[in-house]
């Protein structure tokens, strides 16, 4: 079944920018969700204003079925915004198979704040969501932005537009010559495989 590293799905000022992917001349992402090569649902994200200041929303939807019986449902959305290559916010809300999640994070002057409905969780200037579309922030700490927990996670470059992220979440993110998000594959812990294919 759906795991915790399966919906790991979609500074301060002193601090520099980060160098921005390139958005999609279109300014949309769009991603075939698939467990074990069944398509279960779809990623979709759009990119607005300035590209080093974006606003990008986020919109996954994904059902489970067994057989033609649906076991399990999943609908996330998520607006982030970016200011001068800098993470300002994310807002995102979660239905998990009928488990309400809500996170509200933003940078302040101490660092980042994160809100859930468990409380509040305080991290360093450098930490970011992990949304998987600007391979920039794989360098520095991510925590989970549907649960808001900071993640115990390395990546590193295995190739010139490949990284793997490993520890909490088993995951691979491809990205083109431009830096624009093209692929992921991760592995679940029910040893089930996930991949996203651009629609």
């Amino acid at each position: 079944m759906i795991d915790r590293r399966f919906l790991l799905a979609a500074g301060l000022a002193a601090l520099p920018g980060l160098a921005f992917a390139a958005a999609p001349a279109n300014r949309r992402l769009v991603f075939k969700v698939l467990r074990n090569g069944t398509q279960i649902g779809e990623h979709q994200m759009s990119f607005a204003g300035d590209p080093a200041s974006p606003t990008v929303t986020t919109d996954v939807r994904m059902t489970v079925k067994l057989g033609p019986v649906p076991v399990f449902r999943y609908r996330h959305h998520a607006v982030e915004r970016w200011t001068g290559g800098r993470f300002v916010s994310l807002e995102t809300t979660t239905d998990s198979n009928g488990k309400a999640e809500r996170v509200s994070a933003r940078r302040t002057d101490g660092g980042v704040v994160i809100e859930t409905v468990k409380g509040r969780t305080s991290g360093s200037a450098g930490l970011r969501p992990f949304t998987h579309w600007n391979p920039e922030v794989l360098s520095g700490p991510l925590f989970n932005p549907q649960g808001g927990k900071i993640l115990k996670v390395t990546a590193r470059r295995v190739g010139a537009n490949h990284w793997a992220v490993r520890g909490e979440a088993e995951i691979d993110n491809w990205y083109d010559e431009a830096g624009v998000w093209t692929a992921l594959k991760g592995k679940l812990e029910d040893g089930s495989r996930i991949e996203y294919r651009r629609a």
